[in-house]
């Protein structure tokens, strides 16, 4: 009977160390469920199991910054490029509406092309005028795409008809009934442009 007394203390004395040594997590969750806050609950905690949750909270909110230093630097990069990309080409619609007075202009050099005195210096007058907006067209980095004699090329140029031509190779640009332009590289207007193919071919 003296045995079985000494012995019950030894194992309450062990029931206290196993309760002492509970989850951490099952304490936090408790004390959370209590409705207690963030300063309460780490006050409930032992040493050890406070120092845990601290650097688990600390590897979440390294992670949260981490991630928000990530985003805010796509954000910018995706700002500066559309900066970019509206400063290089924020003239395209002016430059799709000055085309057509440069292809008017081109076509009236075209007529008064001969040797007639009279419109000779009507001629010349068309001629520097259309100088001039060629030279405004190159300073803002608009680019005629004229073809002529080289090879087909669905990205500039955009095919009115096929000929039957034996004296250059297939898919030659032959004539060019419209230039094409570009600005800063991108098209703006294709080149419209007759094709040579092979006698015979489809």
């Amino acid at each position: 009977m003296a045995e079985q007394d000494q012995q019950q203390p030894e194992t309450d004395e062990q029931l206290k160390t196993v309760d002492s040594g509970t989850d951490s997590a099952a304490s936090i969750a408790a004390a959370e469920n209590e409705g207690l806050g963030a300063a309460e609950v780490l006050a409930t905690l032992a040493p050890e199991d406070m120092v845990a949750k601290l650097q688990e909270e600390l590897t979440t909110a390294r992670d949260a910054v981490l991630r928000a230093q990530a985003d805010a630097q796509n954000v910018m990069r995706r700002a500066e490029q559309d900066i970019e990309k509206a400063r290089k080409f924020a003239l395209e619609r002016f430059c799709s509406e000055l085309l057509p007075v440069v292809d008017n202009l081109e076509r009236a050099l075209e007529t008064t092309a001969g040797d007639n005195e009279i419109v000779k210096p009507i001629a010349e007058g068309v001629q520097l005028t259309l100088k001039s907006f060629q030279d405004a067209l190159k300073k803002f980095h608009i680019e005629a795409v004229d073809p002529a004699g080289e090879p087909f090329d669905p990205q500039l140029h955009q095919a009115m008809s096929l000929v039957e031509n034996a004296d250059v190779e297939p898919n030659t640009v032959i004539a060019v009934m419209q230039k094409g332009y570009t600005l800063n590289g991108r098209l703006v207007r294709p080149a419209m442009v007759m094709v040579s193919k092979s006698p015979g071919g489809k």
